[in-house]
């Protein structure tokens, strides 16, 4: 099976690794902290306030909030805008992201 890069011909620098809550997560450069989360298999990186439901990735384009994550220690990072670094940490953001 193809992949999407493999589909359009692209060939993209070298991956290099993130993490999420300290687990080596492989990234592409000029992937966003969803694409790179979505790619290692994880779809559910946040908790919601009230009850404790996992979110994700909803609309994709930053215009719901679904996705906020915690990343190199700043919370409500919405993980479908934030494009990823080399060494970046992301964190599962529980609630509002803050210790409160």
């Amino acid at each position: 099976m193809s992949s999407p890069s493999d589909l359009a011909g692209a060939h993209p620098d070298p991956a290099f690794t993130v993490t999420l809550d300290g687990r080596e997560i492989e990234a592409l450069p000029g992937q966003t902290v969803a694409a790179a989360l979505w790619a290692a298999g994880v779809t559910s990186w946040r908790t919601t306030r009230g009850e404790g439901r996992p979110r994700g990735v909803f609309c994709g384009i930053g215009v719901c909030y679904d996705c906020l994550v915690v990343v190199n220690a700043r919370p409500n990072q919405r993980a479908c805008l934030v494009p990823l670094h080399p060494g970046d940490a992301i964190r599962t953001q529980e609630g509002t992201g803050h210790d409160d």
